[in-house]
């Protein structure tokens, strides 16, 4: 396999969003006035990603990897199976950790804003869920990062490689 699967606007947005994420998790102080516009960036960038969801290319929109059950079941099975199929763009787990990703950085988004009007500052509550929100976007962002090399090793496919030249490319 040596096809080209991700267009330079997913990557762009993949390495951007890491880059937000890495930069409000470990630079910058939180509640500070360059954390929230990282914040914004990163949800604004999630906006972006989703409109070429619909206009994008081909692997890029929704319509090509969209998680459906009965994809899933597939591909569940088929793991359970020992097999591993191969998709051009994302496989369907692939696709559930992506959507998962984009809403926590939304709720992320959301919930920092709020913290920010008259209405909803020093909310504990909503400063607790804004953590916990964060904590769950570490673990995911961990989780999705190990599950790429490892199905990158099992369907021996460089998937790192291919978030950064476009092409996924077989061992």
């Amino acid at each position: 396999m040596n096809q080209p699967v991700w267009d330079r606007f997913v990557r762009v947005f993949h390495w951007s969003l890491v880059s937000c994420v890495v930069l409000n998790q470990f630079v910058l102080e939180a509640g500070e006035t360059p954390h929230e516009w990282v914040g914004y960036t990163a949800s604004a960038l999630v906006l972006a990603r989703i409109v070429w969801g619909f206009v994008g290319s081909r692997h890029a929109r929704f319509s090509d990897f969209f998680p459906t059950p009965a994809r899933l079941a597939r591909h569940v099975r088929a793991l359970a199976r020992g097999e591993h199929p191969q998709y051009a763009g994302h496989n369907p787990l692939g696709a559930v950790m992506m959507l998962a990703l984009m809403g926590l950085i939304l709720s992320l988004g959301v919930t920092g804003w709020m913290q920010t009007t008259d209405t909803w500052f020093g909310e504990e509550w909503l400063m607790e869920l804004h953590e916990w929100l964060a904590n769950g976007l570490l673990l995911a962002a961990g989780l999705h990062a190990a599950a790429a090399i490892v199905m990158g090793r099992l369907e021996r496919v460089h998937l790192v490689r291919a978030m950064i030249t476009g092409f996924k490319r077989s061992y």
